[in-house]
């Protein structure tokens, strides 16, 4: 408790009786902030997760009867 206090009496003797509220405010709005982009990260990965893949394989080769080298046949 002893460290708290003088922590914010050094605070208060540095910035002043004025900039406490504003330095106050900022910081409260800077922990919202960070809240928020929290909040949204952890959605957006649960979301992701949920959702099935978007992604869907090609399609295999169909593998021909014909060996690779032999060439077919053309009727004259």
């Amino acid at each position: 408790m002893p460290e708290i206090l003088l922590v914010l009496a050094v605070i208060l003797i540095f910035f002043g009786a004025k900039k406490l509220p504003e330095l106050a405010k900022g910081m409260g709005q800077g922990i919202k902030e960070f809240k928020k982009a929290t909040r949204d990260a952890t959605d957006e990965m649960e979301r992701a997760m949920d959702d099935p893949p978007a992604y869907t394989p090609p399609p295999t080769p169909k593998i021909s009867e014909q060996a690779s080298g032999d060439e077919p046949k053309k009727d004259a």
